[in-house]
């Protein structure tokens, strides 16, 4: 399922459009003044020709910068197509997220974790959507990749809604320094999102930016 896309956002929208209309407003008004000046000279002492050609210029200036505005958002509005485009080809594929998230759907999420070299402890401490530590363990210590399969429940057994939970892997040498540690997952697009500003793709629950992609596979 695709959700119809918004080329821009309304905050993103009202704004724009407000500069527009303050600029356009300038130029009107810059336009009446320019032509009443000029009806309205003193036919024995005309205006000097160095200043209208300098008021001239600032015209053509203002011109130049309400058609500059005009292409850049033309430019958004396609940088924004594009992506959207970019986004669909994600669907019915695999993709790796390097942001530690995984969903959490029909009491499962799965993690993989590596570790760059040998710990003499690691602790697994699993998060919800608002920070809160909802879950705390032991892990792997050896060197290389691991995989987390979290049954969704936290320490006191109860079993928690599906939603984004967040994975941090700490681990520690035997003479206390930190170990190097990588935390993925990995999970099917089945929705792109473009009700925002930017497209987000939905594997289960969770939404995932392009950003965060480190790895796409066919299923």
């Amino acid at each position: 399922m695709t959700t119809v896309p918004s080329a821009t956002s309304p905050a993103t929208t009202t704004g724009a459009s407000s500069a527009q209309q303050q600029l356009a407003g300038n130029f009107d008004t810059f336009l009446t003044l320019l032509t009443t000046q000029l009806q309205n000279q003193d036919p024995l002492s005309p205006m000097d020709s160095n200043q209208f050609t300098q008021q001239l210029v600032q015209f053509s200036q203002v011109e130049q910068q309400i058609n500059t505005n005009d292409n850049l958002k033309t430019l958004i509005n396609q940088g924004t197509s594009a992506n959207s485009a970019y986004a669909v080809s994600y669907l019915g594929k695999a993709v790796t997220v390097s942001n530690g998230n995984a969903p959490l759907a029909n009491g499962q999420a799965v993690w993989a974790y590596n570790l760059n070299t040998d710990a003499s402890q690691t602790q697994l401490t699993v998060t919800d959507a608002k920070g809160n530590v909802v879950y705390t363990g032991a892990g792997e210590t050896g060197s290389g990749a691991h995989v987390f399969d979290w049954d969704g429940k936290d320490n006191g057994g109860n079993q928690l809604s599906d939603g984004t939970y967040k994975l941090t892997v700490t681990a520690k040498a035997a003479d206390g320094s930190a170990v190097t540690n990588s935390v993925t997952s990995t999970g099917a697009v089945s929705e792109v999102d473009m009700t925002g500003s930017t497209p987000l793709l939905m594997v289960g629950p969770m939404s995932v930016s392009l950003t965060d992609v480190v790895g796409v596979q066919s299923l």
